[in-house]
This record gives structure tokens, sequence and C-alpha cells, in this order.
């Protein structure tokens, strides 16, 4: 099928924020896509898969898994040729696919963003130049302004964007091999993003379009979220990959 997309969410215990998901989904996008969802804990689903006028797949993992490792093992079951990362607390108002899949047919454009907003409609900061040390030492102590691009009307093209929405050119995510899934959780999207940028391929944010992210920041309410947060962080800007894209980027 042309231009099929498919879209992955996982939930961790998060199956009635899911069901008002799919229920977007069906007013806003009823058609032209497939869904995989991923129950990453032993939970019950207050919503029939097959009510939908679109596909639903579902994995039900016996442990759980990380979100690179979930993510890619949705993109290995996928057939559509873009491939859309959504979280399950995002909310969709209106069709944001349409504006995102015009951006990916752009020469080498390999992933594109919509704009991010808060439930009060203030812009969330889903897209950023890639972090350095000391730009992470900086904020940590509250000595350095945090680093923004500037939203208009038109595209931009960020150094990376959020995994809680992104959409994915099929060819350019089986490229780079995925997810790295050595992030259990946090920082595999802007390394993902850097791997992206590395392979010649662009990172597109769309402000044309938009949705609602109601985040939770489980780092600061949850030990283990902390440290897999900073365990990926530590990954990350010890990673060759992450000098060399800011390295490209710099030029």
């Amino acid at each position: 099928m042309p231009d099929l997309i498919t879209v992955s969410i996982v939930s961790h215990g998060h199956a009635e924020l899911a069901q008002r998901l799919f229920d977007d989904l069906r007013v806003h996008k009823p058609r032209g896509i497939e869904v995989i969802l991923t129950l990453n804990i032993e939970e019950a689903l207050p919503f029939d898969p097959d009510s939908f006028p679109f596909s639903v797949r579902m994995i039900r993992n016996a442990n759980p898994r990380g979100f690179a490792a979930n993510h890619n093992a949705a993109f290995e079951l996928s057939r559509g040729n873009f491939f859309c990362v959504l979280n399950p607390d995002i909310r969709l108002t209106a069709d944001p696919f349409w504006a995102l899949v015009g951006e990916l047919a752009k020469p080498g454009v390999g992933a594109a963003a919509p704009l991010i907003l808060d439930s009060d409609g203030a812009i969330e900061d889903s897209a950023r130049p890639f972090p350095t040390l000391s730009s992470l030492v900086g904020k940590a102590l509250g000595a350095a302004p945090e680093r923004y691009y500037e939203i208009g009307e038109e595209s931009i093209s960020p150094d990376w964007v959020g995994g809680m929405f992104m959409l994915l050119r099929r060819d350019a995510f089986a490229a780079v091999g995925g997810f790295d899934a050595r992030y259990h959780l946090y920082y595999e999207d802007v390394d993902l993003c850097a791997r992206l940028r590395l392979a010649g391929y662009d990172i597109r944010l769309v402000p044309s379009v938009s949705a609602v992210h109601l985040a939770r920041r489980q780092s600061r309410r949850d030990i283990r979220y902390l440290v897999w947060h900073l365990h990926s962080m530590i990954r990350y800007i010890l990673s060759r990959r992450r000098r060399k894209a800011a390295k490209d980027l710099a030029r």
C-alpha cells in the first residue's frame, strides 16, 4: 500500500492513555495507517483492538524491555514505508501526518516531527541542539542558558527531535540500524538523530502541525528513571558518534 504509515506505540501500564490516542487516530487518521501496540507489562485493555478502522497488531512482552528495543521489535513487524514512534501520552487535535510525509518526500530528509505542545498549549523543547558535556554541566549548575531554536511558520532543521513523536522514512531507519538498544530509556532519540545525520539524512521540525504531550517527568519522581536517565546521558556524552556528529554540524 503506498504511503502506509506504521505507528508504534508502547504501553507500560498506560492502556487508558493509549485508548485516548487510538480514539484520536480514529477521528483524525482513520486510513493509511497500521498500529502496532506493545504491552511492555501485563495489563488489561479497556478497548477492543479490532474495533478501529485501521489494523491493530499486538506485541505482549513476557518481560519488560526498553524504549529502543520495543520500537525496534515493532519495526521488524511493520509493513509501512514510514515508521512513526508515538508515545501513548500524545493527543492529536488534527491530522499531523500529511505535513510530515510531505517533509519526508524532500530529498535527503530522514525524520520529521511536529511541534509539541504541553497541556497548557506552551511549546515544549522537543527539538534541540545536540547536548555537550559543557552544556549539560552548565544546565545542572544553572550557569548556562538553555539553547533553543526560534520557531516560526517554516520548517527548520534542528540537531535532533524528541522520541515522543517522530516520523521516519523506513529506508532511513533501517539504514542506521534503528534505535541503539543499549539505551534502555532516554537519549535513544538523540543518538538516533546523530546517526541519521552522520549517514547524510536531514532532521526536520514542522511547526505547521502540532500534537499535545501529556508529559510525566518520571525521572524526577522515581529513582529507577533517574538512574536510567543518568546512565543514558553518560553513554551518549562518551560516544564517538556524538563527537563526530557535533563536529560535522559545526563545519
